[in-house]
């Protein structure tokens, strides 16, 4: 890929070199953590390049050590303050998850994730939308919800049991354990998993190979396979919006948020 970004963003970076696009996710200082900035920038980017006919497949990856750890708990703790405690994730969902997720579904090219770290909560969500997913070695993924008294959103619901099934997915929703790439790469949640040292040049060449190839036919394959198992996505996205928006309420959600940022053991009581 070239080495200047073709566009910057204030979260994000775009690179192009010929019909292939990567786009970075670009706060490693918040290990990627997703942001309303974040979300702005990822959605105008992809919308961007789905309608852009010379663009036949895209990258998503992230910046320094992480994919993407997840929602920003520290803005949304802010956010919540400015609110009277409440934190509208039922809005936030609507507006940005839903929108980028279904973009990336959507879009008539392949999308790859290239997960070069941790992929966690909403950040898994994202990563598991695209079509193929890769990983480094020392890359893990968490449904991280639980740790602090939510449900897995932004599709986590939907794309983690469609590549799975129900055991893994209750165990890795209820549990909140990572599982290893290796492992994810075993039990089928992910494409593939690649050495450290090998994973850039191994992401970047499934990026080219793919802009080279039957761009049509990866679409009618992406339309065949988003009939099939995910024909009701839409529905299932608004049943996970109004499940969260409830346990966002919860005294058990506080209690995490607290937990969180206080750098301590929740103390869940149920309510």
């Amino acid at each position: 890929m070239s080495e200047e970004p073709a566009r910057r963003y204030e979260t994000v970076e775009l690179y192009r070199t010929g019909a292939a696009a990567k786009i970075v996710l670009n706060r490693p200082e918040r290990m990627n953590a997703w942001s309303s900035a974040l979300s702005r920038d990822l959605l105008e980017v992809l919308r961007d390049l789905a309608g852009d006919d010379a663009v036949r497949a895209v990258m998503l990856t992230g910046a320094g050590r992480a994919f993407c750890s997840g929602a920003d708990l520290k803005e949304g703790a802010q956010n919540a303050a400015a609110n009277d405690g409440a934190l509208d994730t039922d809005g936030i969902l609507k507006r940005w998850y839903h929108p980028i997720v279904t973009t990336i579904r959507e879009m008539p090219k392949p999308v790859i994730s290239a997960v070069n770290g941790p992929a966690a909560g909403a950040g898994l969500s994202l990563a598991l939308a695209a079509d193929l997913v890769v990983a480094k070695e020392s890359a893990y993924f968490l449904l991280a919800f639980v740790n602090i008294g939510l449900v897995p959103d932004g599709g986590g619901s939907l794309f983690v049991p469609a590549r799975i099934g129900f055991a893994r997915a209750a165990e890795m929703a209820m549990l909140g354990e990572p599982v290893p790439a290796p492992k994810a790469a075993d039990i089928g949640l992910i494409n593939a998993c690649w050495p450290d040292d090998d994973f850039a040049k191994n992401a970047e060449a499934l990026l080219l190979r793919l802009s080279n190839g039957p761009t049509r036919s990866y679409a009618g394959t992406k339309r065949e396979l988003n009939h099939w198992v995910y024909s009701r996505m839409a529905e299932h996205l608004a049943l996970e919006a109004s499940i969260q928006g409830e346990l966002a309420r919860s005294k058990d959600f506080a209690e995490g948020i607290a937990a969180f940022l206080e750098k301590r053991t929740a103390r869940f009581t149920g309510e």
